[in-house]
């Protein structure tokens, strides 16, 4: 039996973890939920699987929380501060950080500190400060399971393997992966949520029409595997059906494969070394696929992969500086104002602005992070 706490229970990851978790009571306990301000969802939740904590981050949804909960010997907890102090509750196992964005930051520190096992799906963690997070792992010794789909591939690939000479991420290439300039230059975010395979979440869906997801991703591999960014590559696989691949110095190439279903690699952290018995809707039957295709990225229709990999090549606070900017511009587009390709200008003009800051601390990523919002913010004239 494992004890989770489930950071970002009423987002995407979160729910379909609390999925695997009631398909196997037997395996795992669920000790806390949190939520940022879903509080009708996070009441849903807490009334099913009767967690000791439920946190609610906006404290403005408390009350609300607070009083739903009232009947049940549930403690309601509120604030930014509160989710570090949960992660470190003693019964806790494992931390699935669900949490979407730079707010992970600061929880996931506190359950490395804490000596928690990490079920990694908040890629912004890595993106801000894979070199801090990496090595706060190694001084606690805790492990970082990955989650995302990819890593969750990479991960499986390595499995009794020396060192590998190259990781290949697949990506779908997302709804406007055929889509001329001219065309892109007008799409809607209704369109941009459209993803062709995968369910997720609003904010990650537009990262992936605009590659920025794959570029994030490219970061997190870095670091979660100790690879250069030379030796990371990105094949555009619109089946999404290989996850990805790692290439070995023989020359030979492993790939994880399977349905677009975030259950199985959710359920592969959650209880690894072990697997569990899938409940997916659909295992994959290759007979149904009669091509598999892969194409290079299109990096001049995508620049925010391009931006990525300079950031990540740049080093210092870069990655940061770009993760910022791309939170304002991703919900800038989700909210009609700036366009599609607009992102990508924003993101490279607010890296261009922002002083370079060589090896900081973790305080300091909070700084550049407030930082680079206000400066994406100006340059989209939203100041």
């Amino acid at each position: 039996m494992r004890t989770l706490a489930i950071l970002g229970s009423t987002g995407s990851i979160g729910k379909q973890t609390l999925e695997v978790v009631e398909e196997h009571p037997d395996l795992f306990e669920v000790y806390a939920i949190t939520a940022n301000r879903s509080a009708d969802l996070l009441i849903e939740q807490a009334r099913k699987f009767r967690p000791e904590v439920v946190v609610i981050a906006d404290e403005t949804c408390y009350p609300k929380v607070k009083e739903a909960l009232a009947d049940l010997p549930i403690k309601v907890w509120t604030g930014a501060d509160s989710l570090c102090q949960v992660v470190q509750a003693e019964p806790i196992d494992m931390v699935v950080t669900a949490m979407v964005g730079f707010a992970g930051l600061r929880p996931t520190v506190a359950a490395i500190k804490a000596h928690k096992v990490l079920a990694l799906a908040n890629k912004e963690t890595l993106v801000v400060a894979g070199k801090l997070i990496m090595d706060l792992c190694k001084e606690y010794q805790v492990p970082i399971l990955p989650v995302d789909s990819e890593h969750s591939a990479i991960f499986q690939c390595l499995q009794g393997e020396g060192e590998p000479e190259k990781l290949i991420i697949t990506a779908s290439g997302g709804p406007f992966r055929t889509f001329t300039m001219a065309q892109m230059h007008d799409v809607t975010a209704a369109q941009a949520l459209k993803h062709p395979n995968w369910d997720m979440g609003a904010k990650i869906t537009i990262d992936s029409a605009s590659m920025m997801n794959k570029g994030f991703e490219v970061i997190e591999a870095r670091w979660l595997f100790n690879m250069t960014v030379d030796r990371i590559e990105v094949s555009v696989h619109p089946q999404s059906i290989v996850h990805s691949m790692v290439q070995f110095p023989d020359g030979a190439i492993k790939a994880q494969l399977g349905v677009p279903d975030m259950k199985v690699p959710i359920a592969y952290a959650l209880s690894y070394p072990n697997r569990m018995p899938s409940h997916i809707n659909g295992k994959l039957r290759m007979s149904d696929y009669a091509n598999l295709t892969f194409e290079a990225p299109d990096l001049q229709r995508f620049p925010n992969l391009q931006l990525a990999f300079d950031a990540l090549a740049e080093g210092g606070d870069r990655t940061c500086v770009l993760n910022a900017a791309n939170e304002v511009t991703n919900e800038a587009f989700r909210r009609g104002q700036c366009k599609f390709l607009q992102m990508a200008e924003v993101n490279a003009q607010t890296m261009q602005a922002m002083p370079f800051v060589s090896n900081p601390s973790l305080e300091d990523y909070f700084a550049i992070d407030a930082a680079a919002r206000v400066k994406a913010r100006e340059i989209l004239g939203l100041s």
